[in-house]
């Protein structure tokens, strides 16, 4: 019998909430077995959450986790997949490296700011 989990046994594993998990389902990312009302996890829906939760750490949006893991072809290996996740951690990468920019010109600019106002303050004092 293959392994099987809770939605409580992956939200303890990986630290998300019910609602979490919920979430994903909801947006097609994970589709557990269901046994009456309670839902059943295969190991490959535990391997997806992990996927899901570390594109979310990458700041990846839910659309682009969605559109990473549906490339994903059993009988053609993950080629496609995989070429398509280093385009996305390209444009990750270079959006990231911008933002920094942005934030060290922004830093520098209340440094300048922060250093005329001290200096108009002693001013003031004498």
């Amino acid at each position: 019998m293959s392994e099987s989990f809770s939605i409580a046994q992956l939200a303890e594993e990986f630290g998300v909430t019910h609602r979490a998990i919920r979430f994903y389902e909801q947006e097609g990312l994970l589709a557990p077995a269901r046994r009456g009302n309670r839902r059943v996890y295969s190991g490959g829906d535990r391997v997806r959450l992990k996927l899901i939760l570390r594109g979310r750490r990458l700041g990846f949006s839910v659309m682009e986790i969605k559109e990473i893991l549906s490339l994903y072809d059993p009988e053609d290996g993950e080629g496609a997949q995989l070429r398509h996740l280093v385009g996305k951690i390209r444009e990750r990468r270079a959006l990231l490296r911008r933002q920094r920019d942005d934030i060290d010109a922004i830093l520098d600019e209340l440094d300048r700011l922060e250093a005329a106002c001290t200096d108009r303050l002693l001013d003031a004092a004498d």
